[in-house]
């Protein structure tokens, strides 16, 4: 991958940023939001799975940091997830799956995460009910795979899961899908190792400019911020994107 061969780079590592800084803010490592982001500008798609999956490990790492420092990480909440969650990432990273395959599963996953950004699931609610381990064991499996698969970490599944179920709070829910999408893009990653795939090195430059925003993202998440007019522009790029996945794969 040669990144300033790419047509508009410039305009690219200029959005970046501001998607970083968004889901770090949440407590997400923001892979839906990259790869939204590389399918517009039309990255080839056999970089695009390991460049999400590294991008979350720093940012999600940022964004884990602030949460647990100011309280919100629930271990039993996390664990119940990630005992799964763990193994299935590695299995799912191991598999490459077919391009158009690919760009439609992607463009659903992208209006799922469009959903999670407009509030239709996963309301913060005062109620709290005791955790299904049972059933967080099943979820983490599944959601884990659907990672490793796609190049995710998990998390804009995870949070409104957490708050529909009401098995914990909105920052709690942020803290535990920080470490949930750290630990899955890491099996992911060690998933793609085992086939032969890394990341571009040039991919490293692309995490330099994405921590710029999860630094300011996670510790103002943390504490307090009104994100709004980020959330949609954000929304803006992920439905642009989904739309053009989806056409790309016909």
């Amino acid at each position: 991958m040669n990144l300033f061969e790419i047509e508009y780079i410039y305009l690219f590592l200029l959005i970046l940023p501001f998607i970083s800084f968004l889901y770090s803010s949440v407590g997400h490592g923001g892979a839906s939001g990259y790869l939204a982001l590389m399918a517009l500008f039309s990255f080839a798609p056999e970089t695009m799975k390991p460049t999400a999956l590294l991008l979350n490990l720093f940012v999600a790492a940022i964004s884990f940091f602030y949460y647990w420092r100011s309280g919100f990480f629930n271990q039993k909440l996390f664990s119940s997830f990630a005992i799964t969650s763990i193994p299935f990432a590695f299995l799912g990273g191991r598999i490459e799956v077919d391009a158009s395959i690919y760009k439609i599963i992607l463009g659903v996953l992208l209006i799922f995460a469009i959903l999670k950004l407009l509030n239709v699931f996963g309301k913060k609610s005062d109620k709290e009910t005791p955790i299904n381990i049972l059933l967080a064991l099943a979820i983490g499996g599944v959601i884990g795979f659907l990672s490793g698969l796609i190049g995710i970490g998990g998390g804009i599944i995870l949070t409104p899961v957490i708050l529909l179920l009401n098995w914990g709070k909105m920052k709690e829910a942020a803290a535990v899908s920080a470490l949930f999408i750290w630990v899955n893009s890491a099996s992911g990653m060690i998933g793609q190792f085992s086939i032969g795939i890394i990341p571009d090195s040039q991919s490293f430059f692309l995490v330099g400019i994405a921590l710029i925003g999860a630094v300011l993202g996670g510790y103002l998440g943390s504490k307090k911020i009104n994100n709004k007019y980020l959330r949609y522009l954000l929304i803006f790029v992920l439905a642009t994107a989904s739309l053009k996945l989806f056409l790309t794969s016909i």
